[in-house]
């Protein structure tokens, strides 16, 4: 699918269902300029807030792969540390990766782990702070996925059918745009 902004109407075209379909953006999208093309947002006139994004995500696996995790038994080594350091660093690169994310100064990252035994599952969490002129929405989402990666490259091994799935943005605040919450 294409993605054209044309007038003030998002245009996508679908050529391998041959439809094209128009639609009234409500928002402009602030990434691309009036020719369609990618900018990087110009946030040097906005106010210093304070801002906080959460990101969630899990990792399926078999009942093994769970166990050798759970017990410390993996042979790369103790995979939710390594991952968790994983996620910091993600979040820390954001920009690096992310073409039009902006380098930030984070004040904070954390990383947390739920294990699911019932269904063989790791959640992940992260929250990312900052006090800055942009949001960490997407600091947050690398350090999942980063968090994520890292055990599937610590397991695969044992496990090459684990999934990575759900990633998604739980919860924001601060800025202009305020408060977002998943339900």
């Amino acid at each position: 699918m294409t993605l054209r902004l044309n007038g003030g109407y998002l245009i996508a075209y679908n050529l391998s269902k041959c439809y094209i379909r128009a639609m009234k953006t409500v928002k402009k999208l602030t990434h691309i300029d009036e020719k369609g093309r990618p900018k990087m947002v110009d946030v040097g006139s906005k106010p210093l807030t304070e801002r906080m994004a959460v990101a969630r995500g899990s990792v399926y696996m078999k009942k093994e792969t769970f166990n050798l995790i759970k017990s410390g038994n993996v042979s790369k080594g103790d995979v939710l540390n390594v991952a968790k350091l994983a996620g910091i660093m993600a979040a820390k690169k954001t920009s690096e990766i992310i073409p039009l994310c902006h380098p930030l100064n984070i004040t904070s990252v954390d990383i947390d782990f739920r294990l699911d035994a019932k269904k063989s599952k790791i959640d992940i969490e992260s929250r990312v702070k900052i006090t800055g002129q942009t949001g960490v929405e997407m600091e947050a989402l690398t350090a999942v996925s980063g968090a994520a990666l890292t055990i599937y490259d610590m397991c695969k091994a044992v496990d090459r059918g684990m999934v990575i799935s759900d990633i998604m943005l739980m919860e924001k605040c601060g800025g202009k745009s305020g408060i977002f919450k998943r339900k």
